[in-house]
């Protein structure tokens, strides 16, 4: 088989204290995303698409929160590990399509540097990763700005 898709979702509570990292990079907010990670929904996102799209279990099962060796782990090199896997499995990204959903910070100035980090990651051109974002609109506990999530959806193509 040729192609292969994958969907991901993450989700993450918001915490004083913590940088937060979407994305592959630093968003100044007051808060940031409590996780054994650094916690960046985004790329836990695209990370399960990947690895679902490649039948390989999830990223839980790759870098379990058990694991102290992934304590305070940079979620880009993550990725990077992950695409490793893919491209061993014999398959390469041909897009990643990822929204992420939020109250605050507005992330629309931060996108191209996004798409540009995790292209980096993942070895492929910036044109093949698509970032966008959204509100919950103040519903649920989104809305009320207690957490992030992230959906992705990624496929993959045989090498």
């Amino acid at each position: 088989m040729g192609l292969r898709v994958g969907i991901g979702y993450d989700v993450h509570r918001l915490a004083k204290g913590r940088p937060l990292m979407l994305g592959g990079i630093e968003i100044a907010h007051t808060h940031g995303l409590l996780g054994h990670s650094d916690a960046d929904v985004l790329l836990h996102a695209i990370i399960d698409a990947m690895l679902g799209a490649a039948a390989l279990g999830d990223i839980g099962h790759h870098f379990p929160d058990t694991d102290p060796d992934w304590k305070g782990a940079d979620s880009t090199r993550l990725l990077h590990i992950a695409a490793g896997h893919i491209r061993a499995a014999g398959y390469g990204v041909a897009n990643v399509d990822a929204t992420v959903v939020l109250e605050q910070p507005h992330l629309q100035p931060h996108i191209p540097a996004m798409r540009s980090a995790i292209a980096g990651a993942l070895r492929i051109e910036t044109g093949r990763v698509s970032v966008k974002a959204t509100t919950h609109e103040k519903l649920g506990p989104i809305g009320r700005a207690e957490g992030i999530a992230a959906w992705a959806v990624c496929l993959l193509e045989k090498l």
